[in-house]
């Protein structure tokens, strides 16, 4: 149960520490009129939330685009994006991380807003249902304060999906407010079809 007596801080966690094989370069440095998909992710939460980290392995944290950023290094091996949402959690347990992939071109000002505008719940997770098949998007959710326990709960028991995770916990589950926000790029393909804004 989370208590929204004190209403704790809102921090982002922008997630950058995937390998990006499927893309054959780093999703993080995809151009978009000059300035990098981080850091578009990072300016968009920047004007939502208090305070703003990018999620690292420790293999790039001295990356010069990174770098210009504050950091959560992963604590964790072979987690996938959980090891970034718990290493945020164990440097920060008393906010709620509002947790977003980078590579997702398209999201907007509005779908991050509409997110936090529901953070008053009891439940310790806040994210949209897919516009695809109806499942939790765990990769621009909120993560509530208190909510760490559960997630390590999970992943003792083998359980690292995020998605998973949401599916099986008490989730506060949103429709959209742009239904393709939160398609992501994963591939040169995924790319040619997507849409790079030049802002958020």
């Amino acid at each position: 149960m989370i208590n929204n007596n004190a209403r704790p801080a809102v921090y982002g966690l922008v997630l950058a520490g995937g390998r990006s094989r499927r893309m054959g370069h780093d999703k993080a440095l995809l151009d978009r009129g000059g300035r990098s998909q981080l850091a578009f992710a990072v300016e968009l939460l920047t004007g939502c939330v208090d305070r703003v980290f990018v999620s690292t392995r420790a293999d790039q944290k001295d990356e010069a685009e990174r770098r210009h950023y504050e950091q959560v290094v992963d604590r964790y091996d072979d987690l996938g994006p959980v090891a970034g949402i718990l290493s945020a959690m164990d440097e920060h347990p008393d906010v709620d991380w509002l947790v977003v992939a980078c590579d997702l071109p398209n999201i907007d000002a509005r779908t991050v807003l509409y997110l936090l505008d529901h953070r008053a719940t009891s439940k310790p997770f806040v994210a949209y249902a897919s516009s695809y098949d109806g499942l939790p998007e765990p990769l621009c959710a909120l993560y509530r304060q208190g909510s760490e326990a559960t997630v390590r709960k999970f992943v003792t028991e083998g359980v690292i999906c995020p998605r998973k995770i949401l599916i099986r916990s008490d989730t506060l589950l949103l429709d959209q407010p742009n239904p393709n926000s939160l398609d992501n790029v994963n591939t040169p393909d995924d790319l040619a079809g997507s849409v790079l804004e030049t802002r958020p």
